[in-house]
């Protein structure tokens, strides 16, 4: 909608499979979420701009895919298609299957369509910061390459960039790795043009496209699978439920605002790479904070308590997160900050829809080992 609005014909290619799992895990975004008919239709009428819709999976169905950008011959393509939560594809065998086959593929049949389509297509990707793990070397986590220096056997310095090395923590993540490398070699080997974003934590529920009409309004995902911790921790505090940190709560999250993100999304697509330009990779955050931060400044904000309980993930109990995100920064991107906006998202999201809340499905069950499954530490078995 952020695009239509800008001007650009956009036709949106979906499987709907987000929805499907909802029906899977039994729970729904705290927002209500109209049919996908339902939504295109309130952007025609608040608008006048038509979004077209293409039901389709990118990761099953090659030659349609190919028949789809030979039809519409795309000047750019944003690859959102993937299975997007850690938890989910911790949560069995299945769904580590699942989002494995679902996003690699869906990746690589993009850039093979693209290849065999002979277009000269932008791809823009959004990934994750969470390629990285999340710990530091005490440095800022540079934009997708690191300057190393080798000494050879002569004795000759020699100095050149890599990707920065990945430390996935999840299924998912690994996933965000692969897809890295996919890129690498496809800019190299047929000379695409790529590139990719590496996102932090969205937050925020409404972008000035969204507010025009409630049919529009986006996801609010609060499940132990799919909600992010600071989505979490609102609609917790809208119910009155203890805010949930996993942990020490010292592990630390890049976290965007939704309104950053599309804006993000805008400028990438208005400086791409040139065409045999190695990828070009932004951290597309705004800020860091530690889940405990997160918590008290929440619970600050609205009065709630807040909980410790056991943490789920295979991971450092503290961590360091230091990143650059001076690219977005300096093509004009003005950042949204927690402060200013969580207040309204309590107010006018998470307690105007907190009757549709599932207490049920708040706890996070997904665990990242069979040691904690039975009952072990992590780290102990």
């Amino acid at each position: 909608m952020h695009l239509s609005d800008l001007g650009h014909d956009v036709v949106i290619v979906d499987n709907l499979s987000r929805r499907r799992i909802d029906e899977e895990l039994g729970a729904q975004s705290l927002t209500p979420i109209a049919t996908v008919e339902e939504r295109i239709a309130a952007w025609g009428e608040v608008s006048g701009r038509r979004l077209g819709f293409r039901n389709l999976d990118v990761a099953r169905d090659f030659d349609g895919l190919l028949d789809f950008l030979t039809e519409f011959r795309p000047d750019a393509v944003i690859h959102f298609a993937e299975q997007r939560a850690a938890p989910y594809s911790m949560k069995n065998q299945r769904t580590k299957r699942y989002t494995v086959d679902n996003n690699v593929n869906a990746t690589h049949n993009l850039l093979v369509a693209i290849v065999e389509s002979g277009l000269d297509v932008h791809v823009v990707h959004l990934g994750t910061m969470g390629v990285y793990g999340y710990g530091t070397a005490g440095m800022k986590i540079p934009e997708g390459y690191l300057d190393v220096t080798v000494q050879t056997e002569e004795g000759e310095t020699v100095e050149q960039q890599i990707l920065y090395p990945t430390n996935p923590g999840s299924v998912y993540h690994m996933t965000k790795v692969l897809d890295q490398n996919l890129f690498a070699y496809y800019a190299k080997n047929d000379e695409l043009r790529i590139t990719d974003l590496h996102q932090g934590i969205i937050w925020g529920t409404h972008t000035p496209q969204t507010q025009r009409d409630e049919r529009l309004i986006n996801r609010f995902d609060y499940d132990g699978d799919y909600g992010t911790v600071l989505n979490r921790f609102l609609m917790q505090a809208a119910v009155g439920y203890p805010l949930t940190v996993h942990g020490t709560g010292g592990q630390t999250r890049a976290f965007i605002h939704i309104r950053d993100m599309v804006k993000c999304i805008q400028i990438a697509l208005e400086n791409p790479p040139a065409r045999g330009e190695r990828v070009r990779i932004f951290n597309q955050m705004t800020e860091t904070h530690r889940v405990r931060d997160l918590a008290e400044l929440v619970g600050r904000i609205s009065g709630a308590e807040v909980a410790y309980v056991p943490n789920p993930r295979k991971e450092s109990a503290e961590n360091e997160l230091h990143v650059a995100n001076d690219t977005f920064l300096s093509l004009g991107l003005e950042p949204t900050f927690l402060e200013e906006g969580l207040l309204h998202e309590v107010e006018d999201v998470a307690k105007r829809w907190a009757d549709r809340a599932d207490r049920s499905k708040i706890p996070a069950r997904s665990l990242w080992t069979s040691a904690q499954s039975e009952g072990v530490p992590a780290g102990e078995k």
